[in-house]
């Protein structure tokens, strides 16, 4: 394996599989399936999943909603989302753990560092929910902080296209993909691989970002085995 340890981020939209809302149980049961297959491979993986297929905190404040409760909103949008993994998980053998970063026992338990690493070190899956557990900052921001906490050696950004392009290669057919690239050229590119707030937490971490399609079952085992599918972001 090329790492030992990853912060895995998936999107709450790629959990909705193109239906636009809730949990598509077949995508569902794919994440779990790729998650357990690298895990039984001796892989750590921390996970971080967004809501936005359930609600999302910009939208609502768009819509009338006051910031701070619908990021809150948000929050909980991710806690449903990390139950319903950990339960795809543990019902093919992989223990799992949802870990809360604001109060929420006996839901999830109140996540620390040490908490999540022991997890990890006794082959348990640690879903870490609630994003930061602050309103005003993006569940990426939440990944690339847990990343850096739990000292994983990479963060694995599961997204539906697969890597980083010149432009949106879902409205420029003439896009091309970077097998890799720094976060300078991606900050003076403006590429949205996260938000900048995320950007520079990595970069200034020193955290490299694979961004890879995980909606494609097999993807996540060619990622962490070296294969080409997706795009590395380092600080070099």
């Amino acid at each position: 394996m090329k790492f030992n340890r990853i912060l895995l981020k998936l999107s709450g939209e790629s959990l909705a599989a193109g239906t636009g809302h809730g949990i598509d149980t077949t995508r569902l049961n794919e994440y779990a399936a790729q998650i357990k297959e690298m895990t039984d491979r001796g892989v750590q993986i921390g996970i971080v999943i967004g809501g936005g297929n359930i609600f999302r905190g910009l939208s609502g404040a768009s819509s009338g909603f006051d910031r701070v409760k619908g990021d809150q909103m948000g929050m909980l949008a991710t806690v449903i989302n990390s139950l319903a993994l950990s339960s795809a998980l543990e019902a093919i053998g992989q223990p799992a753990q949802v870990y809360t970063a604001i109060g929420m026992f006996p839901i999830g338990e109140q996540y620390s560092k040490w908490r999540a690493i022991e997890t990890l070190e006794k082959g348990g899956v640690a879903i870490i929910s609630c994003g930061t557990g602050n309103p005003y900052f993006t569940t990426d921001t939440g990944a690339a902080l847990r990343a850096i906490e739990i000292e994983a050696e990479v963060m694995m950004k599961g997204t539906r296209v697969d890597g980083v392009y010149t432009a949106d290669p879902e409205k420029d057919a003439s896009a091309t993909r970077f097998d890799s690239i720094s976060y300078d050229e991606v900050l003076a590119r403006g590429l949205k691989v996260m938000d900048l707030t995320a950007t520079a937490l990595c970069k200034e971490n020193n955290m490299p970002i694979y961004v890879f399609n995980m909606d494609i079952p097999g993807n996540l085992a060619k990622a962490l085995e070296g294969d080409s599918v997706g795009t590395l972001v380092t600080c070099d």
